[in-house]
This record gives structure tokens, C-alpha cells and sequence, in this order.
């Protein structure tokens, strides 16, 4: 039967034996002969020939029929439609607050609940994002693999749970659960690629060695790998990463939460006792090497030489008074006073929209959120070029070399030296970007499509 539809989407007129599905195939195209009568199948052969003759848009018609009820798209289609609701079990690292744990909570709390039936397990304990997933109907469960026997009881877990798909976020949990999925004969596996820098003194030897392990089982594995940025998938090839299996999907942004907010300015501003002409500048980042806040420091004190009046913001778990590094860090650059640091916040919007330059002095991220969250308040960016930061900020920035701080100093002067129009052009223009590359809607949209194909492939 596969030939009678190949040969009728190549506009080929078919006379065939009634057996199987022919005659559902040819429909009223062609003729139809009954089995082993050859003077039959010999007058629906002559029919055919007088019928292509006779009909100029035959060719057409035959090949529109074909397309109309048994594409590909048209199969997959009617698979996915007749699937159940799809459960889908997300495994991750943990729950803390970071970037790819909130791109998560963001996708989970859009994916349209009618087709997926979202499930969270964390490796390690719950996390403070938790009770955000929890207050979203979402099942969230703890199995700490510190202790190496509960990698049976996520075994068991995943037995029971029966998912459609098993999504792994993060190194760790692609490894341990992909293999627990395997083993759990889930054969949907999904992994998920969200860093982009592996630098020996910037990146834990345990995670170089389990990037490696992830590497040689790509092929074998998972059955896609998805990327949240151009750089990091690029990377992750040149490591072995199969590049049959890679898929991008860049994240996106609430662009009713992030917004230009002239209110939102106003209250922060007036929290830190500044004025709406104050020159302030932000980092909004946990405390990690990779996030090289005490670059940003660096590039601080050499702003507030040439801008005595600029002031600094830094927000993110970690970023107090206790913190020695950071403490140290101020003093030796002369900004103590003009430094405000914030630690953990919820109203980062606020907080993006206060900001006159947001500042990233990041040595490796696939896809620094925060550059697309200040970019949708209006905010332009100076950052280094890490990852698909270049991508995100676009024309609404400036990019610098990796470490180069007295770079990332000078190119956010040259934002703050903007004139008032150049500033609003500049600010909308940042906002624009976000809406035309990085909505959150489309996002979701692109994984439930791929969730979708990826059941209906073989």
C-alpha cells in the first residue's frame, strides 16, 4: 500500500486490487480491480490511462489527496491527538534559585495542563523554589543521591510513575537521571544543556568529569538534547555531545512582570535614598565564580572615578554583609559608599527597572536570563561575551571581551554618557528585542512542540 500512495503523491494515476487498504487509498482517483482477476485489473488499467488523458489537473488532484490524508504531519497529528493526557517527569540537580531552575518553573507553569501532566524530582533537597512549584499543583519530590542507594529509589519511582518523557535539567541529573530512567525502560529521555564554560578554575572537577561521561553516552542515551544557547550547544558538540540529537530552544521572558516601570524606578530609588538622576548601575547574580561579581567590582571602581556620583547595586543569594570576599573586594576599589548590596530579592522587576546600565562581568553562561530580564525594563546592557550574550543584547548594548573589566568599565560609561532621546531610543529599542526574540509564550511553545514531536518519532 505504501507504493500506491508514494506513486499517487508523485501525481501517478493508480489501478490496483482490491487488498488491504488500496481502495481507501485511491479513493475516486483511481480504479479498483477485484483480487486475481486479471481481465478486471486490465479494464481499471485502461480506465486509468483514459482518465490521466482526459484530466489536466489529474496530476495535481492525485498528489493534494495524498498530502490532505497521509503526510507525515497529518500522522503525527493524529497520533498526538489520540495520545492521553502526556505525563512528563522533570528531573534536576535541586530547587535553589538559579537560572535554569527558574526557566523551568517558568515553562512548567505555562505548559498547558489539558496535554501535560508535569511531575518535579530534585537529586538533592526540595529548595527554596519549591513551594513555587508545589503552589502550581506540581508534584515535587526529593531523593537525595548523596546517599548512592536512593538511585534504586528513584529507579522504583519512575517505575511506578510510568512517564510519556523524562526531562533532565542540569549535568548531574542528566547522568544519574537518564540512566535511572533507562533502567526504569522509560524511552523517551530527554537532556537539557545549560552552561557554557568549563574552565578548570572555574567549573568542579566532579562536573568536568561527569560533562565528559554525558559526552561518550549522548549517542546512546538520550533521545534528544535540548540547548538553551548557540554558544553552549557549540561547545557541547565540540565535546563529543552528538550533534544528531541537539535541539535549541532560547529561553524567554514575562513580559508583563519585566516592563519599562517608572513606579517601580521610583520606589526602589527611594529605598536606596537616591535620586532619578543618580547613575546607577546593577548586578543581579548568586555568588559564584562564574558570575565574577568581584570583576564587576573592579569595573565599579573604575566607573566612580570617572563618574563620582554612579552607584552600584548587586542583588543575589549571597551578596551581604557577610560575604568577606565582597566586603574585601569594595574596600580595596574605593566604593564602599557608593555600594548597595541587597542579597536575595524577590522583586528582581522592581529592581531591573530601577537600573540605569545593568552590568554582567560573567565568565561563562549559556544564556544569562538577567541580560533579557533588564533588556525587557528598558534597561540597556554592558556585558562580557559570554555565551549568547552578544545574541541577547543585540544593538541594545555594548559586549566586551571575557575579563576584560576596564572594557566592561568603559562601555558602560559610554551608555551612562548618552544623551536623554538617544536614552528612551535605546531603552525601547532594548525592550523590543525582548518582545520580537525572547517571549515567554513562544518558548513554551516551542517545547511543547518539542515534546510533541519527539513521542510521535519513532
Amino acid at each position: 500500500s505504501n507504493s500506491i500512495a508514494e506513486s499517487m503523491a508523485c501525481g501517478t494515476i493508480c489501478a490496483v486490487t482490491d487488498v488491504g487498504d488500496s481502495a481507501i487509498i485511491v479513493g475516486d482517483l483511481g480504479f479498483v480491480a477485484p483480487p486475481r482477476d486479471s481481465k478486471a485489473l486490465a479494464e481499471a488499467i485502461e480506465k486509468a490511462l483514459i482518465r490521466s488523458q482526459n484530466d489536466p489537473n489529474l496530476r495535481e488532484k492525485l498528489r493534494s489527496s495524498i498530502i490532505d490524508r497521509f503526510s507525515l504531519e497529518k500522522m503525527a497529528r493524529r497520533s498526538w491527538e489520540a495520545l492521553d493526557k502526556i505525563t512528563i517527569v522533570f528531573i534536576i540537580t535541586g530547587l535553589n534559585t538559579g537560572g535554569a531552575e527558574t526557566t523551568l518553573l517558568k515553562l512548567i507553569a505555562r505548559l498547558d495542563r489539558k496535554r501535560f501532566n508535569p511531575r518535579i524530582i530534585s537529586l538533592t533537597k526540595r529548595g527554596d523554589l519549591s513551594p513555587k512549584f508545589i503552589a502550581l499543583d506540581i508534584s515535587v519530590t526529593e531523593i537525595n543521591l548523596k546517599n548512592p542507594f536512593n538511585f534504586f529509589v528513584l529507579i522504583a519511582l519512575l517505575r511506578k510513575i510510568k512517564p510519556n518523557i523524562v526531562h533532565t535539567w542540569m549535568y548531574h541529573a542528566d547522568l544519574l537521571g537518564a540512566l535511572a530512567a533507562r533502567f526504569a525502560g522509560v524511552k523517551k529521555i530527554a537532556w537539557c544543556i545549560r552552561n557554557s564554560n568549563l574552565d578548570k578554575d572555574k567549573t568542579k572537577l566532579s562536573t568536568r568529569l561527569v560533562v565528559k561521561i554525558c559526552a561518550f553516552l549522548s549517542k546512546r542515551l538520550p533521545s534528544a538534547i535540548v540547548s538553551c544557547s548557540q554558544a553552549a550547544r557549540a561547545i557541547h558538540e565540540d565535546l563529543g555531545y552528538d550533534r544528531a540529537k541537539m535541539r535549541e530552544i532560547p529561553n524567554g521572558f514575562d513580559l508583563d512582570a519585566f516592563k519599562i516601570d517608572p513606579d517601580a524606578r521610583a520606589k526602589i530609588r527611594a529605598e536606596l535614598g537616591v535620586n532619578d538622576k543618580t547613575p546607577l548601575i546593577g548586578l543581579i547574580a548568586r555568588f559564584d565564580p562564574q558570575k565574577n561579581h568581584l570583576g564587576f567590582i573592579e569595573a565599579a571602581g573604575m566607573i566612580r572615578g570617572a563618574v563620582p556620583e554612579a552607584r552600584f547595586v548587586l542583588v543575589g543569594k549571597g551578596i551581604d554583609s557577610k560575604n568577606a570576599a565582597i566586603l574585601e573586594a569594595i574596600e580595596a576599589n574605593k566604593i564602599a559608599a557608593q555600594t548597595y548590596l541587597l542579597g536575595k530579592r524577590d522583586d528582581i522587576p522592581a529592581i531591573c527597572a530601577a537600573l540605569d546600565v545593568y552590568a554582567s562581568s560573567s565568565y561563562g553562561e549559556a544564556f544569562p536570563n538577567v541580560l533579557g530580564e533588564a533588556l525587557a525594563c528598558g534597561v540597556p546592557c554592558a556585558a562580557t561575551d559570554a555565551g549568547d550574550s552578544a545574541y541577547i543584547v543585540g544593538d541594545a548594548g555594548k559586549i566586551v571581551k571575557i575579563g576584560d573589566m576596564q572594557g566592561l568599565s568603559k562601555a558602560v560609561l559610554e551608555l551612562l554618557a548618552l544623551s536623554e532621546s538617544d536614552r528612551r531610543e535605546i531603552s525601547q529599542k532594548a525592550r523590543d528585542r525582548v518582545i520580537k526574540n525572547f517571549e515567554i509564550g513562544d518558548m513554551v511553545k516551542r517545547y511543547e512542540l518539542f515534546y510533541k514531536e519527539l513521542l510521535c518519532a519513532a
